[in-house]
């Protein structure tokens, strides 16, 4: 089936985007919260509105909103999405293509951006989501979320492929992918010192955006296993 007028879309009925798609944070379509590539499956949250659309995103539960004139860029879905169902066993062998993702989105000209999924310009937690997807990993979608789903691991028992979280006492803020000897991969704000994807260090703190995110460190994470929806767990 093809794209259809926004006025037709349905509650309970699930959509896959025909292109990529901004999702914000107000049914004013203020602040960037997330973005769905092409592909990606959503519903509706509410009936549809005048200027814009309340949907929920079904690889991560992400919810937001999204332009009406955007509505016309779903079809829908020829059967619901069915997430992998991954362990640490076959999540492993993928990490180094996980790596390689982040590696050739440094490569490519880019600025970090408040809600970036889909690059070249990302946040912290989008590049991360955005690497481990394309090896087929669903991971949540925010920093603190990723934080609760991985598994607490000791500093020394860091391996390539887990990832580092900052941020303060209450909250984690921000997130890095560890690539080993002491180095992590990470999208990071101007006001850090560095506007998009960088490597910094756990160890040589001479760099002052190495040294300023070591004073945030929180804790580290293992992926033991792939994101499951809500939906699918009620």
């Amino acid at each position: 089936m093809g794209v259809i007028e926004a006025s037709a879309l349905s509650l309970g009925q699930e959509y896959v985007c025909s292109r990529g798609l901004n999702l914000y944070k107000t049914a004013e379509l203020e602040g960037l919260v997330t973005q769905a590539a092409a592909g990606r499956h959503l519903r509706l949250s509410e009936k549809p509105g005048q200027g814009s659309l309340a949907v929920v995103l079904c690889e991560d539960d992400y919810p937001g909103w999204i332009s009406a004139a955007d509505g016309n860029c779903l079809r829908p879905a020829d059967r619901p999405y069915q997430p992998p169902v991954l362990d640490r066993a076959a999540i492993a062998p993928r990490l180094p293509e996980v790596i390689a993702f982040t590696h050739a989105a440094m490569a490519t000209p880019n600025t970090y951006l408040w809600g970036g999924t889909v690059g070249p310009n990302f946040d912290c937690s989008g590049l991360m989501q955005a690497a481990f997807a394309s090896v087929g990993i669903p991971l949540p979608r925010d920093s603190y979320q990723q934080e609760a789903f991985t598994q607490p691991i000791a500093w020394d028992e860091l391996e390539p492929g887990d990832l580092i979280f900052f941020g303060t006492s209450e909250r984690t803020k921000h997130v890095a992918l560890y690539l080993g000897n002491g180095q992590y991969i990470h999208s990071s704000g101007i006001d850090q010192g560095r506007n998009g994807i960088g490597i910094d260090s756990l160890s040589d703190l001479t760099d002052p955006v190495s040294a300023a995110y070591y004073g945030q460190r929180r804790r580290a994470g293992r992926v033991m296993v792939s994101y499951q929806p809500k939906a699918l767990k009620q």
